[in-house]
């Protein structure tokens, strides 16, 4: 099993906007160093508290001070930008990191970025249907460009103005071929997105802020859409995020973790329970669809979607987890606010050089059982 970083990032609303990108990048530096598979980066443009306002720019500034980890968008909003920009800075960033990105991918689900860029009433599903095809389109071609889709908004030509020998009319290509690895993230129990993503190879990441038990449906409908495609489904493309804490002793994690006033999980939790609220969302936290909403409450989410305690422990709840709901290629550590640098740093090395280790040992004694 891989260990991979996702960041929204969630900051107090007043935090120094330039400290809590220094201490967002200061996380993905020592995940590189730790040796963490990949990490990914959201964006949102109106929220006080998630403050990367665009994740390839971030991520451009973290290519020469990592060497191995994979750095990803988590995701381009694609309903935001038209594909041709998303394409080419998506290639050229593939180009500068040598093949070091994913493709992370979604409509954009903040309604307030929307109404901020006049588009609250558009169908944004769509607009990010649309785009990726061109955006494959474009990657896929050579010039001149004549990509007209029928029903698809975006129409992508330079034959009108191309001129081969002085290099006008191309649009760049990525670097790795043939294309970066495209990922979604999935937040919806039995999303049937996720059947598109199989049947495109594109590889699902399921949220930290859904349910457990209703993981394996997304397996179920990651598989589905693969068989579509005649394809074998790989467990490696699976990949599931979890808020995870882990301290030297069960007090400490308890204590930061969940039951301090201060806690950056606490304050985290609260803010994604009140924008699903208020979004009419609650239904990601619900354990099935007739739950009442008065049963979701910030100690009801905390006792359903964090993970806390020492490395044994912590491990032990990752396997059950596995248990649960089958084999994945990659649990995904979700960070927030370093209101205590000295105990988050602790918790992803931990995470890394403890937890992970234990895990791996367990997997390779049941397969080999």
């Amino acid at each position: 099993m891989r260990l991979g970083y996702f960041t929204m990032p969630v900051h107090p609303m007043h935090k120094d906007w330039s400290q809590s990108l220094r201490e967002d990048r200061e996380a993905i530096i020592l995940a590189d160093k730790l040796g963490f598979y990949d990490a990914f980066v959201g964006e949102h443009l109106t929220d006080a508290c998630e403050t990367i306002t665009n994740s390839m720019m971030f991520l451009a500034t973290l290519i020469p001070d990592t060497k191995t980890i994979k750095l990803a968008t988590g995701t381009s909003n694609l309903s935001h930008m038209h594909p041709v920009l998303v394409a080419q800075h998506a290639a050229m960033f593939d180009n500068m990191s040598q093949g070091r990105f994913i493709f992370g991918v979604s409509p954009g689900a903040l309604t307030s970025d929307a109404e901020a860029l006049g588009i609250l009433e558009q169908d944004r599903n769509k607009m990010f249907a649309e785009s990726i095809d061109v955006i494959l389109a474009i990657w896929e071609r050579d010039p001149p460009y004549d990509i007209d889709f029928p029903d698809n908004r975006y129409k992508v030509s330079t034959s009108r103005t191309i001129d081969k020998p002085l290099g006008i009319g191309y649009l760049g290509k990525p670097f790795q071929k043939p294309r970066p690895e495209i990922v979604g993230t999935v937040v919806a129990p039995f999303s049937p997105g996720v059947v598109h993503m199989g049947r495109r190879d594109f590889h699902p990441l399921s949220a930290n802020f859904l349910l457990q038990n209703h993981l394996k449906s997304h397996w179920q409908n990651y598989s589905k859409g693969k068989a579509e495609a005649g394809v074998e489904p790989k467990v490696s493309d699976w990949r599931i995020a979890r808020t995870i804490f882990v301290a030297e002793d069960d007090k400490t994690a308890a204590r930061y973790g969940r039951e301090d006033d201060n806690s950056p999980y606490r304050f985290y939790w609260h803010q994604m329970y009140s924008k699903m609220k208020r979004g009419k969302r609650l239904y990601v936290f619900k354990s099935h669809k007739d739950q009442p909403d008065e049963e979701i409450t910030l100690d009801y989410v905390l006792d359903h979607c964090m993970i806390t305690g020492s490395p044994n422990k912590v491990a032990d709840r990752v396997l059950a987890m596995r248990e649960e709901v089958g084999d994945f290629g990659e649990i995904v550590y979700a960070g927030v606010d370093m209101a205590d640098p000295a105990l988050e740093k602790r918790s992803m090395t931990l995470m890394a050089e403890q937890v992970l280790p234990r895990v791996n040992a367990a997997i390779g004694k049941s397969a080999a059982a």
